[in-house]
């Protein structure tokens, strides 16, 4: 059973079955049980907690990272910013992690997690998605949901031309996406030195995240996403003029019009309901056999937690889902200070240790 709303925190293999009045056995296939998340007093409303995460100032403890560039295509390569255990052991886990909609290498919760990680023991590698962290050089594309095999490449280049043996992804919002569209398109055939993947907040409903986003109440994101988005067209348009035209371009004021204008025609789709319906990882995630931790709020304003349940993501026995009340989008600040202050993170790492250093 999987941790729902009324379950917080409840294992995925835990089962408990009656022997006698006083006595209870267990299976010896028990994972650690997920604290449960309890929100910080002031930041119990979705929105509020989805600004404050992404604005509050942090300080991170980590060594500085070396920059490192995957080739995941004859004409593109991604930005990484690495940072390795001393020696760069081959018998050290890594955690590669890969940030939303128009964030970068350097976002709170990236270097978050990498803190975190790196003082577990793991290897990280903070990765830039195609055009962002200042790369519109590195390809002649955009970036959109569906690139999938670009973290395939960068698993295959960590495995097999660096040698590490455990290598766990962890990604959030469009990220989490990404990576959990590459562990289910594996399938049965996951490799081996692929041992996890995380989750925070995935769109693995594109389209009902773009109906979401459409409410008057999320204006500000909306905004700002295609803000964004277009100005990072405007930057591909100065590099490659013939093949980024800006003239004839609709008006875009929505993700989804900008999907319908640019994105879709620009990746062979026939518009962006074409586009969402075939990038969405909730197409594969019945497919997950590796071990998966998937994080969610039931409060997040614009990944509806519907869309989970009509995926029943909660019927795999891979994934770990939990989802609780509150969290706001990639939020999850919690009541408690030191490393459990950002809840999502830790549990990340958490599950990632659990599998990297059992015992």
């Amino acid at each position: 059973m999987n941790a729902g709303p009324t379950q917080p925190g409840f294992p995925q293999t835990y089962w408990l079955w009656l022997v006698s009045a006083n006595s209870l056995k267990y299976s010896l296939t028990v994972q650690p049980a997920i604290p449960p998340f309890e929100p910080h007093t002031l930041l119990k409303n979705g929105h509020v907690m989805t600004i404050v995460s992404a604005f509050v100032p942090r300080r991170f403890d980590i060594p500085p990272a070396e920059v490192r560039l995957f080739q995941v295509d004859p004409e593109s390569r991604l930005l990484g910013h690495c940072h390795w255990q001393p020696s760069k052991r081959k018998d050290a886990p890594v955690i590669v992690i890969v940030h939303g909609l128009e964030g970068s290498s350097d976002g709170n919760y990236m270097r978050g997690i990498a803190e975190k990680a790196f003082h577990r023991g793991f290897h990280v590698v903070r990765m830039n998605q195609r055009n962002c962290g200042g790369t519109e050089a590195l390809t002649p594309t955009l970036y959109n949901s569906g690139m999938s095999a670009d973290y395939r490449a960068v698993f295959e280049e960590l495995s097999n031309a660096d040698g590490f043996e455990q290598i766990f992804f962890a990604g959030y919002s469009m990220g989490g996406n990404l990576v959990t569209k590459m562990a289910g398109e594996s399938g049965a055939a996951v490799p081996k030195a692929l041992r996890g993947v995380c989750a925070v907040c995935p769109a693995l409903d594109l389209a009902a995240c773009a109906d979401a986003l459409d409410r008057g109440d999320n204006y500000l994101y909306q905004r700002r996403f295609v803000k964004g988005l277009m100005s990072r067209y405007r930057r591909k348009h100065e590099l490659f003029p013939e093949r980024y035209p800006l003239n004839g371009l609709p008006v875009v004021r929505t993700v989804r019009q900008f999907d319908d204008a640019i994105t879709a025609p620009l990746f062979g789709y026939r518009d962006a309901q074409d586009y969402y319906e075939n990038v969405g990882a909730k197409r594969v995630a019945a497919q997950i056999q590796v071990p998966m931790l998937m994080i969610t709020a039931q409060d997040d304003p614009f990944v509806p937690y519907a869309s989970f349940i009509a995926a029943k993501i909660d019927a795999n026995p891979a994934i770990q889902f939990v989802a609780p009340e509150h969290g706001g989008h990639c939020g999850f600040i919690s009541k408690h200070s030191g490393s459990e202050r950002f809840w999502a993170e830790q549990r990340i790492v958490d599950f990632c240790a659990a599998r990297a250093f059992p015992g």
